[in-house]
């Protein structure tokens, strides 16, 4: 790298950090954060345990969203000035110092641009997944179960808590269903990205003439919803079964009707849970899910109207992403029209690049 090379990676930095600066508006987050502090002083603010932690967790959104863009807006303003003074002087150890640093330096900038892109007011609640296995038999159940895994390894990469709500088996591989919670800040900000039909390319080990297969898994993403969000469910709308758990051994099986599954007749949702040897927390977990996934569709019927299209249009129907093992290896998200060579790490977890592009390129 040369100093040319240098001057403008690191003025596109600049510019990047005064576009979000005119989106967040730092100024405005700051007077509502010395507010808000204001309103705390109050001793009777938290005699109302319910808004004051709304508003609690509204400080430390806010907070969190000056503390990112500050660091990276000093940051760029320093190594520029370093830059200025090194070149001024001639300082080739400085130089070569601050080339070694850029690319971090871009990479926090750039996760200030994901967190400025998770800032709707679902983005910070945790996340409730499901994945359902396409056509196909044993081979899109084991892409299925490809998938769980890599979002199970890609929760642990980030620090996040996973509890499974339901888990069916393939008959002889793979799942037939199953749905979690993956709780912590902005899961759901980062796995609405996921929300979609997910196409894999390979040589099946199942198939013994060694025939190239295709297969899809639906993976639908809903936020959590909390308890001060209202979603009417009348009785005569849902149907409620009861089933046995089942599963090959272990926490998937068990000995009494306890597994709950839920129909929402209207709209067709099914939702099931057995992680609990309890029918009735079963049936409560059940009908969170169900409130999601009613919300999450509320949701998309209004970005739908809004965007003046049919809801089918951006529903997570389509295909999202292609996994590519064979003939040769790919990843390519359709939406950031990105392709990644580094399939394996991907299928092991390291997702957050992937969907980090994905918010970019929807957010333009």
């Amino acid at each position: 790298m040369d100093s040319y090379e240098y001057s403008e990676r690191i003025s596109k930095l600049k510019n990047k950090i005064e576009n979000i600066a005119s989106i967040i508006e730092p100024e405005k987050l700051q007077a509502r954060l010395d507010e808000i502090e204001k309103i705390e002083s109050d001793p009777s603010f938290w005699s109302d345990t319910k808004e004051a932690a709304k508003v609690s967790q509204e400080k430390n959104r806010i907070s969190s969203v000056l503390k990112r863009y500050n660091e990276a807006k000093i940051s760029v303003e320093d190594s520029f000035e370093i830059f200025e003074m090194a070149k001024e002087e001639e300082d080739e150890e400085s130089l070569e110092e601050l080339y070694g640093e850029l690319e971090s330096l871009e990479e926090l900038v750039s996760k200030v641009e994901v967190s400025m892109m998770l800032s709707d007011e679902n983005d910070s609640k945790n996340a409730i997944v499901t994945i359902h296995p396409g056509a196909g038999g044993t081979e899109s159940q084991d892409w299925a179960s490809m998938l769980y895994r890599m979002y199970l390894r890609w929760a642990e990469r980030e620090g996040y808590k996973v509890e499974e709500l339901e888990y069916q088996p393939g008959d002889e591989a793979g799942i037939k269903s199953v749905s979690f919670i993956i709780k912590g800040e902005n899961a759901y900000g980062y796995m609405k990205a996921e929300n979609g039909v997910h196409r894999l390319v390979r040589i099946s080990p199942f198939d013994s003439n060694a025939r190239r297969h295709t297969s899809f898994s639906s993976v639908m993403v809903s936020p959590e919803v909390d308890d001060d969000i209202e979603i009417e469910i009348e009785d005569k709308d849902i149907r409620v079964d009861t089933y046995r758990a089942s599963g090959a051994g272990g926490q998937h099986v068990n000995k009494t009707d306890s597994a709950i599954r839920i129909t929402h007749i209207p709209t067709g949702i099914v939702v099931q849970c057995q992680n609990d040897r309890s029918q009735h927390k079963n049936r409560a977990n059940a009908m969170k899910m169900l409130k999601s996934r009613l919300y999450e569709l509320k949701l998309e019927e209004k970005k739908a109207k809004e965007a003046g299209v049919e809801k089918s249009e951006i529903g997570w129907g389509h295909q999202i992403r292609s996994y590519v093992l064979a003939p040769y290896r790919q990843v390519k998200d359709l939406r950031s029209n990105i392709a990644y060579s580094q399939v394996d790490a991907i299928l092991d977890g390291d997702l957050s690049k992937v969907m980090e592009d994905v918010l970019i390129a929807l957010s333009k």
